[in-house]
């Protein structure tokens, strides 16, 4: 995209962002050339990139899709990043009109467009917020007026491809407990993370540092570091997974033959 009339004020275009990144993995147009120089840095160590973005993006449709089987309205995303082609109030609310979504994010250009195409949905909604202040995002006006938080309501908390920026793992843990002492019973969280997989570590692992050295600090993490971050839920079958494996779908058909360093898991607050 060369017209650049949409970055918002204040906005460092020499700067990558970790949303806009994003969206150029997905094949959205709200990303500028410093974000496309960084994402295909990073994918000539890990060719697999785009199609590990695509396989989580579909993971976060189908268990957003089983969430509102399960009785959730009420969806909390953080980090949700720029809205693209299957957030989560058109997956949500296209199963149920009824349920309610709050996106948070800290980038400026995520949250003009989340804004701009909210415009009109009274049922969702962005907070400007970092997923790190969890106390500040718990007590958000906006967070507490649309997901009855202070009524008790069960949320779905989604942390989609968010908690490998957070590489300290005392922090990764804090913070999901901080979030889970919060929910109501019956809440769900819904977390997928890039993985370390021992077949591919050497490569994923150069892939990861020079992500931490241009973009952001970041951290695989194995099977059995992220289920480590579960404590006090109960993990929904079939448990800690590739995404691929979660609950698979036929429509997700992504070409790699080989499993994607990417998992993910659905667990419930008892």
């Amino acid at each position: 995209m060369t017209d650049q009339t949409w970055i918002p004020e204040g906005v460092d275009p020499e700067r990558p962002s970790i949303a806009r990144i994003y969206d150029f993995y997905l094949g959205g147009n709200h990303n500028l050339p410093a974000d496309r120089e960084a994402a295909r840095h990073v994918v000539e160590l890990t060719p697999e990139l785009p199609d590990i973005m695509r396989v989580n993006r579909a993971f976060l449709r189908r268990s957003v899709r089983y969430l509102v089987g399960a009785g959730i309205r009420n969806f909390l995303d953080l980090g949700s990043g720029i809205p693209t082609v299957g957030n989560v109030h058109e997956i949500a609310q296209g199963v149920d009109p009824t349920a309610r979504v709050v996106y948070v994010d800290n980038d400026p250009v995520a949250i003009a467009h989340s804004r701009e195409i909210l415009d009109g949905n009274d049922r969702a909604v962005v907070v400007h917020g970092d997923l790190r202040d969890a106390a500040a995002i718990l007590a958000d006006a906006e967070v507490n007026r649309l997901l009855l938080l202070g009524l008790g309501e069960p949320i779905a908390l989604l942390m989609s491809a968010v908690l490998h920026f957070v590489p300290d793992d005392d922090e990764a843990a804090a913070l999901v407990a901080a979030y889970r002492d919060a929910l109501a019973p019956g809440s769900y969280l819904a977390l997928s993370h890039a993985a370390h997989m021992p077949e591919s570590a050497e490569r994923n692992e150069r892939a990861a540092e020079t992500y931490s050295r241009t973009v952001a600090p970041m951290k695989l993490r194995s099977l059995e570091e992220v289920t480590a971050l579960l404590d006090g839920f109960e993990i929904i079958d079939p448990g800690v997974v590739y995404c691929e494996q979660w609950r698979p779908d036929p429509e997700d058909v992504v070409a790699a033959r080989d499993l994607l360093p990417q998992i993910c898991v659905v667990a419930r607050k008892p």
